[in-house]
């Protein structure tokens, strides 16, 4: 509806964005490319089983990176309606390479099978390994409790005293 309105009433992408509330018309300017090259139905939600091949994902990201073209060229370019379809390739192949692009998402269906095991090792504590689990997660619990209670009450205070303990953590080791 408001790509129609867009080409047909000649308002600019930051008034209808405006009109209807949108915080940036950078999504409208998508919307109007998807439709202009794909018509109405690139607009529509497509099959949550749709998958690409891992050969078809890294000829997107070497298209990308040879054209310098943006996120958007290249969707328009392979048929994809979505771009940050391939802002999501893009940041798996970075952090895993190749092989990680043909990684299913989301979490692995659990089989009778483990259900099984993991029943039976539950079964299999006794119950002094039940109770030192639960103290265990007690122990964590209280841990949680008291940290969180120290940064509520002062969180510059809190932050500044653990700020060392986060830079030396998050820095990598240089050779």
């Amino acid at each position: 509806m408001v790509v129609r309105e867009y080409l047909d009433s000649g308002l600019g992408y930051k008034l209808l964005a405006k009109k209807y509330g949108m915080p940036s018309c950078t999504p409208l300017k998508g919307w109007v490319k998807v439709y202009q090259k794909f018509g109405s139905g690139g607009l529509m939600k497509k099959e949550k089983n749709e998958s690409y091949s891992v050969q078809f994902k890294l000829d997107v990201l070497t298209f990308m990176k040879r054209t310098g073209s943006s996120q958007t060229e290249a969707a328009l370019h392979f048929g994809i309606t979505n771009p940050a379809t391939i802002s999501f390739w893009n940041k798996v192949f970075s952090e895993g390479g190749a092989e990680s692009l043909g990684r299913p998402r989301g979490r692995r269906f659990m089989s009778n099978k483990d259900k099984k095991r993991i029943k039976t090792i539950e079964k299999e504590m006794t119950r002094e390994q039940e109770l030192e689990r639960e103290n265990e997660l007690l122990r964590l619990e209280v841990e949680y409790l008291k940290k969180l209670r120290a940064f509520q009450m002062d969180p510059e205070g809190y932050l500044e005293k653990h700020k060392q303990r986060y830079h030396s953590n998050s820095k990598k080791p240089s050779d």
